[in-house]
C-alpha cells in the first residue's frame, strides 16, 4: 500500500533491535526482548507482506497480524518502562502511533468491503 509505511515499520524494528542490543543482560530481560524483538521484526515483516496481498480479504488478514504484534510491541515496551529496565518512550510513541494507523487503514478497508 505505501512506501513510505513500509519503510516506516522496517525502520521501527531496525530501532527496536538496536534498543534490544543496548540493553544489558538478566534472565528475566531476556525473555522480555526475545519476545519484543520478534513482534517488532514482525510488524516490519508483515506490513511488507499485506502490500503484496492477492486480495482486499487478504490484506486485511495480513493487516490484522501487523495491529497484534505492534500492539505487543506496545505490551513488552511498557513491561521494559515500568521495569526501568531502560527509557523507551520514543518507542512506545512510535508502536501506539503505528497502532492507530493501523486500526484507520483496518477501518477503512473493512468499511470498503461492507460497500462492495
Amino acid at each position: 500500500m505505501s512506501k513510505e509505511l513500509q519503510d516506516r515499520t522496517k525502520k521501527f524494528s531496525l530501532s527496536i533491535i538496536n534498543l534490544i542490543e543496548e540493553m544489558d543482560y538478566s534472565i528475566s530481560k531476556k525473555v522480555v526482548m526475545n519476545q519484543l524483538v520478534r513482534s517488532a521484526t514482525s510488524v516490519g515483516a508483515n506490513y511488507r507482506a499485506s502490500n503484496r496481498a492477492r486480495s482486499d480479504k487478504e490484506f486485511i488478514a495480513k493487516m490484522n497480524i501487523v495491529l497484534e504484534e505492534v500492539d505487543e510491541c506496545c505490551f513488552w515496551l511498557e513491561i521494559i518502562k515500568e521495569k526501568n529496565w531502560k527509557i523507551v518512550d520514543t518507542h512506545l510513541k512510535e508502536a501506539n502511533e503505528l497502532t492507530a494507523i493501523c486500526v484507520t487503514i483496518l477501518k477503512k478497508m473493512n468499511a470498503k468491503l461492507s460497500n462492495v
